[in-house]
């Protein structure tokens, strides 16, 4: 009888697990060969402490020391760009960012393939920085496994059933107990509460492709920005020496393994185009993933009120590298009973308990 079986091996799970780790014995089911398969192998890979709503602004923020001291973030600038008619949105979110305004002829000083004829707005930020996700995974799972965590791939939980002293997951290779369950499962968060008799929370799966693309005329892209549409239609950043290209959408879907939509690159593309003096002639390759956002777009953390030995770690929409050490370690002071280091009134709006069931 473990005391904690987390069910998702993202890095939602992967992080709880390695927090939860100090308290307990701990095992970890992945339903995929490899951890991080689905959304949090499909990240844009940025820290933007602006990035998402009050709630989630203040994860971010509360994270920012942990990936300093872990190692994961390397400075990036940050452009805002738009055109007529996005006045509002381009004010909307440079402040959110607190961005400085400057002028689109200073933008493309930045950016050198921006339209200075199209756009009307820009606004810079140089506080942002690449987030390397695959490293802070990594970081996670060795320091669960270094105490004592066991963390398994290949293992979907196949039947989820409450005993009188805590849960039983049926996996193919056999069973697991545990004390309690930790419900980290992404996209697949809803059904694993249904599954276990919870009520689920409303957590929709939307789907975010993205198109990778040659360097715009062969340009050095390593400086550039990440480039952000002001009506968030659109974003762009740096990859490996290419470019990549994003249509913002947020698609609902069911959960699964997501695939971009060719339509939704080309109207993405299009409108990325508007801004870009660099025609887009080819795309390398396109992928999607499945960004799951509870009905307020605010992380799901905490014990479920009908049943405290079932915990919520879910609704990262897409925050989960960002919020990831702050949110996992909240997960374990509410699992374990020991004080939050986080405001008690940002500790209650992300508990599930604020959903009336």
């Amino acid at each position: 009888m473990k005391d904690f079986l987390v069910i998702g091996g993202g890095i939602a799970g992967v992080s709880a697990a390695a927090e939860l780790a100090a308290h307990g014995s701990v095992v970890v089911l992945e339903t995929e060969a490899a951890l991080g398969y689905h959304a949090s192998g499909r990240s844009a890979a940025m820290f933007l402490e602006g990035y998402g709503n009050r709630v989630v602004r203040a994860l971010n923020a509360a994270s920012a020391p942990a990936h300093q001291e872990i190692g994961v973030l390397t400075p990036r600038s940050f452009l805002i760009v738009g055109g007529l008619g996005q006045e509002a949105a381009f004010a909307e979110s440079r402040e959110a960012f607190g961005a400085e305004e400057i002028t689109p002829a200073e933008a493309a000083s930045i950016w050198p393939i921006l339209d200075t004829g199209h756009c009307t707005k820009a606004a810079w930020l140089d506080t942002a920085a690449d987030l390397d996700t695959d490293l802070l995974l990594q970081h996670f799972a060795r320091r669960a496994r270094k105490a004592g965590a066991e963390i398994l791939t290949r293992a979907p939980a196949t039947e989820i059933s409450r005993t009188p002293d805590g849960w039983r997951v049926g996996t193919p290779d056999g069973p697991h107990h545990a004390r309690h369950l930790v419900n980290a499962a992404g996209a697949w968060s809803d059904l694993v509460a249904q599954t276990a008799g919870i009520a689920p929370l409303g957590i929709r799966p939307l789907r975010r492709s993205m198109a990778r693309l040659p360097a715009p005329d062969g340009l050095d892209t390593r400086d550039w920005p990440f480039v952000d549409a002001a009506d968030e239609s659109w974003y762009a950043k740096p990859d490996a020496g290419a470019w990549l290209v994003s249509p913002g959408d947020e698609d609902p879907v069911e959960p699964h393994d997501a695939w971009a939509d060719d339509m939704v690159i080309a109207e993405g593309l299009a409108r990325y185009q508007d801004f870009a003096r660099v025609d887009v002639t080819r795309v390398e390759t396109t992928w999607a993933g499945l960004r799951s956002f509870a009905p307020d777009r605010a992380l799901v953390i905490g014990r479920d009120p009908a049943d405290p030995t079932f915990l919520w770690c879910a609704g990262q929409g897409g925050y989960g590298f960002q919020t990831a050490p702050a949110a996992a370690r909240l997960l374990a002071a509410l699992a374990t009973g020991t004080p939050p280091d986080l405001d008690a009134a940002l500790v209650a709006a992300l508990l599930p308990a604020r959903f009336a069931r």
